[in-house]
């Protein structure tokens, strides 16, 4: 296709996008500006998806054919944000219209918002389809895999030249407002295309988004209008009872608000949601719990690798104030028979909640996870993180998503385990050296090992890693005096 061809018809589809701001009047004017974007030479491009996104696509191609851009992923984001820019309604006719829609059909305005955040390619649908994503069986339930793909690894080029950049502390951070419609640079992705719905709770102006780079159905963020520190407090669990009431069939959770066992921003009070049923939801409750004074609330220790207290009514008031208290007395309770030890000699807190809340059947239900981030000469990392002889697969915090049973596990792991399948078949093999005692333990406790059930029998056993990760990371420990100390710590409350 010559390149005039491919922007008048990039062009025509803006035109007939729904909602769009433009008519067929406005063609000349969009040619011109889309031209002015790509370059004016009139080459011949390949195009084999005539999609909207993929005429985008094949026009970031042009603009690097013309010199417009370089061939760095950031600055294609940036091009690419530009010309979905085109397709993307005002913030303000975005919200008007998820809010009109909301009056009559909640669910319709959450439907819209989002196939709108994947028509303009904000949620980059084409990116997140080539995670490896699997489900492996274990004794908690079906465990959930993900290998991120999705998100382009930076070209050192591209990294060389972020650091000659002036830092201008402009947005404050990923999570402000002020990323609505920010050009973006190379050492900050590009929003262009980006719109956010704006909510009240408590009071304030907060902001709902999805998430370019998706982990699971609707994938959301809720984000405070202010850039403030997140912090775990009785406010936290109105907030996400608020939420799963407001947003009909989403989850709400919070990370955890202290280093290692909080997420990667925790200079931005926000919180993730979404449409999804976490492998934590499915798991029952294990051992009945009753706390005085709440007899409207059912509570219970769920069946899993963590630490977790769930507590189910239909009185949103008293699950928080039951929250709030869990969390006071956890933030304040040492146990040194199961190492458990709420403050450092200096002071420094080592307890949190990571909690999450849901709708079931007419009710609420909150999720209250027990952490700690103690260190140890044996755990440099973290006492309660996953401990060296699994960081081979999984080093990094055990966060919100991970809590819930979806490990999201490094991009490396593609082609490490595709070594590790060829060194359990006796194949010739560049395995990773952190990798040789696992392969080992795997060839050991397996007889027959082939080509054909190799595949599935390292995704299996990198399920059961994720599972010790997770036992790795509960507080109260999945055995008698573990048990026996987690009811003594809930009579405490």
């Amino acid at each position: 296709m010559q390149a005039r061809e491919l922007i008048q018809t990039f062009i025509e589809k803006v035109i007939i996008f729904q909602d769009t701001l433009y008519t067929a009047e406005d063609q000349q004017y969009l040619f011109n500006l889309v031209l002015d974007l790509v370059g004016e030479e009139d080459s011949n491009v390949a195009v084999t998806d005539q999609s909207l996104i993929g005429l985008k696509d094949a026009l970031l191609r042009l603009a690097v054919a013309n010199s417009r851009i370089e061939n760095l992923a950031a600055e294609q984001d940036i091009l690419g944000a530009k010309l979905m820019d085109l397709v993307t309604p005002l913030p303000s006719a975005v919200n008007r219209h998820f809010w009109h829609q909301y009056e009559s059909e909640p669910q319709q305005a959450l439907a819209d918002f989002y196939e709108l955040s994947r028509a303009n390619d904000y949620v980059k649908v084409a990116a997140i389809a080539k995670n490896i994503a699997y489900q492996v069986p274990t004794q908690y339930g079906d465990l959930e895999i993900t290998i991120n793909l999705s998100k382009p690894e930076k070209d050192p080029k591209q990294i060389a030249l972020a650091k000659t950049m002036k830092q201008t502390g402009y947005p404050k951070c990923q999570l402000c407002l002020e990323n609505e419609g920010y050009t973006g640079r190379l050492d900050f992705p590009a929003r262009r295309n980006h719109r956010i719905i704006r909510f009240e709770l408590a009071g304030q102006t907060w902001g709902f988004q999805y998430s370019p780079y998706a982990y699971f159905n609707e994938h959301s963020i809720f984000l405070d209008g202010q850039h403030e520190p997140m912090v775990i407090n009785e406010t936290t669990f109105k907030n996400l009872l608020q939420i799963v009431k407001q947003f009909p069939g989403y989850f709400a959770g919070s990370n955890a608000d202290l280093p290692i066992v909080g997420g990667s921003i925790l200079t931005h009070e926000h919180y993730q949601g979404g449409r999804h049923d976490f492998p934590m939801a499915k798991a029952p409750i294990e051992t009945p719990l009753h706390f005085n004074g709440y007899n409207d609330i059912q509570a219970g220790i769920v069946k899993w690798p963590m630490s977790v207290i769930r507590l189910t009514s239909a009185n949103a008031t008293h699950l928080e104030t039951l929250a709030a208290q869990i969390l006071t007395s956890w933030q304040n309770y040492s146990d040194p028979s199961v190492q458990i030890l709420a403050h450092s000699e200096d002071g420094t807190p080592h307890h949190t909640i990571t909690p999450i809340a849901r709708m079931r059947d007419g009710q609420f239900e909150i999720d209250l996870v027990l952490r700690d981030n103690q260190t140890s000469a044996e755990h440099p990392d973290g006492i309660y993180h996953p401990h060296a002889d699994v960081q081979h697969i999984k080093k990094e915090n055990i966060g919100l998503i991970e809590v819930m049973g979806l490990a999201i596990l490094p991009p490396r792991l593609k082609d490490e385990m595709a070594e590790v399948e060829h060194y359990l078949c006796d194949q010739p093999n560049q395995m990773a050296a952190y990798h040789q005692e696992w392969a080992d333990t795997i060839k050991a406790a397996n007889t027959s090992i082939t080509s054909d059930n190799v595949t599935e029998l390292v995704r299996t056993e990198v399920g059961k890693v994720f599972m010790r990760v997770l036992e790795d990371a509960g507080v109260f420990k999945r055995n008698e005096q573990g048990q026996a100390a987690f009811i003594k710590f809930t009579q405490h409350v």
